[in-house]
């Protein structure tokens, strides 16, 4: 049992590794889309970042993740891997599509549909947590449309009578920050829910762990409220290590299909993006990076004229948001079904 255990937190990570391989776009397109930054020199940054966020962000979100979402009592390792399997077979499949779909509501998603094939609907805990996650679905992209809107506008009032090629070169320069300053945000947020699955695994199964000595005793974790640092480090790591490969197919519909941005527009699409998602990051809520970075850029594009806006790849794109959680769950359950059968118990 305890091997399966630790498989299972390997998994997690490597789920951590796909949602950075998967998300990667989220950080790096609009830097490429203007071509601020190579591909490769974009995904160095964004990966840095991604990392630094470790030392600059709480748990709140892990915290909410581990515990209101699912009623801990019915929480097993299998119920685990099922929820981190489903999420990851819908990532792969939006990768492959090259639809920016949201790493983070699939995993939520995966978890709930593991745990109603597990105990039925009474596994879900519904209150608050669910109520900020499912509000934040319409939220995120609104609020994230809302900012990038704003700044282009304040931005174009203020250099209106500047020369269109210094502003550029002024906001080349600021897109390093802003692109910085969002893949920091994408870090504290994404990293922290596969730790909430990792912790809410371990809280689950902490008597196997509670005797045990050397590294092993490592993975006792006595409730939700702890967070180990080794947890913290791992995922950060990992998350880090999967936007380094980046998703080239995601980079180009993020990048330039939904909107042509220059760097002003980058710089306030980036900049729109962080602060909605460090909004939210420090109340414990766990919102797409996805959806606030497309609606950042679709605020942004929508200054020039509504026109310049690719409406029609921007609903496949909503689509995509609205059939992730009911598609990872679906998948979830069928995986923890299947798992069931073979599966060690306590």
């Amino acid at each position: 049992m305890i091997t399966y255990v630790v498989l299972i937190v390997v998994v997690a990570f490597a789920f951590d590794f796909i949602n950075g391989f998967h998300d990667s776009a989220n950080s790096i397109a609009t830097v490429v889309g203007t071509r601020v930054l190579s591909p490769v020199a974009a995904v160095l940054w964004a990966a840095f970042f991604n990392f630094v966020a470790l030392f600059t962000v709480g748990t709140a979100v892990a915290k909410a993740i581990g515990s209101g979402m699912i009623d801990l009592e019915i929480v097993t390792p299998t119920v685990i891997l099922g929820g981190l399997l489903g999420a990851i077979i819908w990532n792969l499949l939006t990768w492959f599509w090259g639809l920016p779909s949201s790493s983070s509501h699939a995993l939520i998603g995966g978890y709930a549909g593991s745990a109603v094939a597990a105990a039925g609907m009474g596994a879900i805990e519904w209150g608050t947590k669910w109520v900020q996650t499912i509000s934040f679905i319409v939220l995120s992209p609104l609020i994230g449309m809302f900012l990038g809107f704003a700044l282009m506008v304040i931005v174009m009032w203020t250099f209106h009578r500047v020369p269109r090629g210094r502003v550029d070169r002024v906001f080349r320069v600021g897109q390093l920050a802003s692109s910085a300053l969002f893949s920091l945000a994408h870090g504290a947020n994404d990293a922290q829910k596969t730790m909430g699955i990792i912790v809410s695994l371990l809280v689950s199964v902490n008597t196997l762990f509670a005797q045990e000595t050397g590294w092993l005793h490592r993975f006792y974790v006595p409730n939700t409220d702890t967070i180990p640092f080794w947890i913290e480090l791992c995922a950060y790591s990992a998350l880090s290590l999967g936007t380094l490969f980046g998703g080239w197919r995601i980079v180009h519909t993020m990048g330039s299909r939904i909107t042509r941005l220059r760097p002003v527009g980058g710089f306030c699409a980036e900049t729109g993006g962080a602060i909605s998602i460090l909004m939210a990051t420090s109340f414990g809520i766990p919102v797409s990076t996805t959806h606030t970075i497309t609606g950042s850029i679709v605020g942004v594009g929508a200054t020039t004229r509504l026109s310049a806006v690719r409406w029609g790849i921007a609903g496949r794109i909503v689509w995509a948001w609205v059939l992730t959680i009911p598609a990872a769950a679906i998948m979830a359950a069928i995986s923890y079904v299947i798992l069931a059968q073979f599966a060690p118990t306590l």
